[in-house]
């Protein structure tokens, strides 16, 4: 048996380091394609230089708080709260999330350039590119995760010979540092990219009527680095964490269910398997030249699919192998990648220009951008109704499936279970994701660079493909933060009764009610601070562009360099310091709350805040997701096409949309992750002294 269990432990670190290994083979391929001319080349590294010294500058500022809550988690655990371990782990947990998302950025503003030369030869060479560059994104996120919890296990397990239960219950409080990484990477990234984008949006389409990425505007540089910050190195971030959370809570509900090590080892190896089937997908994603939109998406559908497939097929192996007296938790897992694809399918209906949804939002142009806004809202709070009945069934499914009627905690353990395989296949996802940016990054320099029209057709058909993902992949990450919460409650109830805290869950509680509606409101409080966050930033990007329109002779007429330099500093400053209250609140919130109504309040404000703000993410990011599409549809030609006053009306609706789909809506799946997380963290001392004696 001791042999058993080093060899598994030994096979997931493997499978983490072949991610990793496959990972840098592709981005070394990727840096050996051309780069293009010098003019290409300059754009390139104006990209390359605004992105990298704002993560160089987020990272200075996020590692201030890393410290100081490394110097309160130590102090916890010098007073017996915390494992002496969990201060290294939150650290190592924020490390290797910002390390995915640097990775990620860094092959993206190298594959931008090289994407739109490829797109010169062809559409098919330019989507490889820039999958391929999405590919390392994926691979790198699901390699660090697996990585930094094969390390901890087998530190924990055989070096400190910690039991199987005191082992998870100790891992399940590291993804505290993967949380508060992702919450940063993300509200700071979002904030930049969409003050970016709205403030070259309104003062450049709208008010000089010149190109979105026209090099007059002193805000295209701004808005190409915002698409890697925000949707690249911020997805990264976010992903990292669910996916290290839904590994680490089932793990912990495995051991609370008393299925042993079997049960423990069973998420780590389905996300091994994962992992080696997401790198047989890559290699089935390619078009043939002049490709329609349904070829694209079906190209990139059939890696995913295959990748499903055969992880399904070797997570059916390693339950009937490993647990063959709870073999149905298999249909388990397959709730969890079915629910994955559907999520991903109704949103990329709704958002898609294919369907009809977004071309009924394109036509609502026609009376205007009020129109627009209202029916784009409409839109987005009706795509609400099938992802929540979805995750209803899954949570049903994987429940009684995982032997709920016998056992309750082994019914649970399937939900846990559901949750991972939904992200098993995540490293193929997350390429598909991340593949976007770089399109629309190789649009932009093809645009600014004076290339050929045939290119930005082509880079723009790659770019129309990526916002269609992006949504599908912001879906996916909601669905996934959905089940991985879920169990993280589930771990948190768990946690605090071991500690003998009697819990009473009624809604009757007034603890409880109260929780509830607080957690119902928290998702609303921090989508207002991040909305008025970009607000706040776009309006000095809005007087910066119309500044240098103003007092730059020549700008207009293209003899004279806009400074582009100047609004890439405001959106990094505007950035780092509006990000700091929206994430303090994710932190503050279960401490406070736990501190006044005690550990029955807690779960309430954890259930509320989870329910509230899983519809309110699938809504702003499907809103903001057809919004976008709406206007490229009117772009391509619909409805009077590019200068009409319906193409005016729709670009109000996208520069409405752009905080939705990517700033506000993506955080709020990482909020609901942290609370819970840091309410585990705390959970000792909340059980100490948390309900003022009256809860």
């Amino acid at each position: 048996m001791k042999n058993f269990e080093t060899r598994a432990a030994a096979a997931v670190l493997l499978c983490a380091i072949a991610a990793l290994i496959f990972s840098f083979i592709n981005f070394f391929a990727v840096k050996h394609h051309d780069e293009g001319n010098t003019s290409i080349k300059s754009v390139g590294k104006k990209i390359r230089r605004g992105a990298m010294a704002y993560l160089r500058r987020q990272y200075g500022t996020v590692g201030i708080f890393f410290v100081i809550m490394y110097l309160i988690l130590t102090g916890l655990s010098m007073k017996g709260f915390l494992s002496p371990f969990v201060p290294f782990a939150f650290l190592t947990g924020g490390f290797f999330s910002g390390l995915s998302g640097f990775i990620g950025m860094k092959i993206a503003t190298y594959a931008n350039t090289r994407t739109a030369c490829a797109a010169q030869k062809g559409l098919n060479k330019a989507l490889k590119i820039a999958f391929s560059a999405g590919s390392v994104m994926g691979l790198t996120v699901v390699g660090l995760g697996l990585l930094d919890i094969s390390v901890w296990f087998i530190i924990l397990k055989f070096i400190f010979k910690l039991n199987i239960n005191d082992t998870m219950t100790a891992m399940l409080t590291f993804g505290m540092g993967a949380s508060s990484m992702a919450l940063f990477a993300r509200v700071g990234g979002g904030i930049f990219t969409k003050a970016a984008d709205v403030g070259a949006d309104l003062v450049g389409k709208v008010e000089a009527e010149i190109p979105e990425d026209d090099p007059r505007n002193p805000a295209c540089i701004a808005d190409n680095v915002g698409d890697n910050v925000g949707d690249v190195a911020g997805m990264g971030a976010d992903l990292y964490e669910s996916y290290v959370g839904s590994i680490i809570s089932c793990g912990a509900l495995a051991a609370t269910a008393g299925l042993g090590f079997n049960g423990v080892l069973v998420p780590m190896l389905i996300a091994a398997i994962g992992i080696l089937a997401s790198i047989a997908g890559t290699f089935f994603v390619s078009v043939k030249e002049d490709a329609s939109q349904k070829v694209l998406l079906s190209s990139l559908r059939r890696g995913t699919y295959i990748s499903s497939i055969l992880s399904a097929i070797g997570a059916a192996i390693l339950i009937f192998t490993l647990l063959p007296e709870s073999s149905n938790v298999f249909w388990a897992v397959i709730s969890g990648l079915l629910s994955g694809v559907l999520i991903g399918f109704f949103t990329e209906y709704y958002t898609s220009d294919s369907y009809k949804p977004t071309k009924e939002l394109a036509s609502s142009s026609s009376t205007g951008s009020a129109t627009v806004i209202i029916d784009g809202i409409a839109l987005g709070m009706s795509s609400t109704a099938i992802p929540v009945i979805i995750i209803g069934i899954s949570v049903i499914v994987s429940f009684f499936t995982a032997g709920g009627f016998a056992s309750f905690a082994k019914g649970l353990y399937g939900v846990g279970l559901s949750a991972v395989g939904m992200l098993s296949t995540l490293g193929i996802t997350l390429a598909t994701d991340a593949y976007g940016p770089v399109a629309d990054n190789a649009g932009g320099i093809a645009e600014m660079t004076s290339m050929p029209s045939f290119v930005r057709e082509r880079t723009d058909a790659l770019d129309s493909l990526g916002n269609t993902t992006a949504a599908t992949g912001k879906g996916f990450a909601i669905g996934s933060a959905a089940l991985t919460a879920l169990a993280l409650i589930v771990s948190y109830t768990d946690k605090v009764t071991a500690m003998g805290v009697k819990l009473n869950l009624s809604v009757t509680n007034p603890a409880v009610l109260i929780g509830l509606f607080v957690g119902a409101m928290l998702p609303f409080l921090f989508s207002a601070m991040t909305m008025r966050a970009v607000g706040r930033a776009a309006q000095k990007i809005v007087i910066e562009v119309r500044r240098q329109f103003h007092e730059i002779k020549g700008l207009m007429e293209g003899t004279a360099e806009a400074d582009y330099e100047s609004c890439v500093d405001i959106c990094t400053k505007s950035s780092l310091r509006e990000m700091i209250f929206p994430a303090a609140l994710g932190i503050a919130a279960p401490i406070a709350t736990g501190l006044v109504l005690g550990c029955n309040g807690v779960v309430g404000m954890l259930s509320g805040s989870l329910i509230s703000g899983f519809a309110l993410a699938i809504m702003m990011a499907n809103s903001g997701g057809a919004w976008d599409n709406a206007k490229k549809y009117i772009e391509a030609g619909n409805f009077n096409g590019k200068g009409s006053e319906n193409h005016k009306a729709a670009v109000v609706g996208d520069t409405v949309g752009d905080p939705f789909k990517d700033t506000s809506g993506p955080s709020v799946n990482i909020l609901i992750k942290l609370l819970s997380m840091v309410s585990i963290v705390f959970a000792a001392v909340i059980a100490s002294y948390g309900g003022m004696g009256l809860f």
